[in-house]
């Protein structure tokens, strides 16, 4: 099997997803238990950090729009907190 194969058995990746406005950690458990954090760069925006699978990334992200949050962007990252991925979102 390949490694795009393997890739595709898991299912799963972490993401960063970030956002437009404020959120603290109580949002966590509306987000699927993704880690939620205000960035210290911006007061005004929220990342949120979690292992997730195609379809829970999509509820995520109707979620977001459900909130009217403006959504900066998208990432894929290795779990080591390296860049996968990157798929900016505007």
């Amino acid at each position: 099997m390949g490694e795009c194969e393997n890739h595709q058995v898991e299912g799963q990746a972490v993401y960063q997803i970030r956002v437009q406005g404020r959120l603290d950690e109580r949002w966590s458990d509306w987000f699927s238990g993704l880690t939620v954090t205000v960035e210290s760069e911006n007061p005004l925006g929220t990342t949120m950090v979690g292992v997730i699978d195609q379809a829970a990334l999509r509820g995520i992200l109707n979620k977001i729009w459900d909130l009217n949050l403006a959504l900066i962007s998208v990432r894929r990252v290795e779990a080591d907190g390296g860049e996968q991925k990157e798929e900016e979102t505007k």
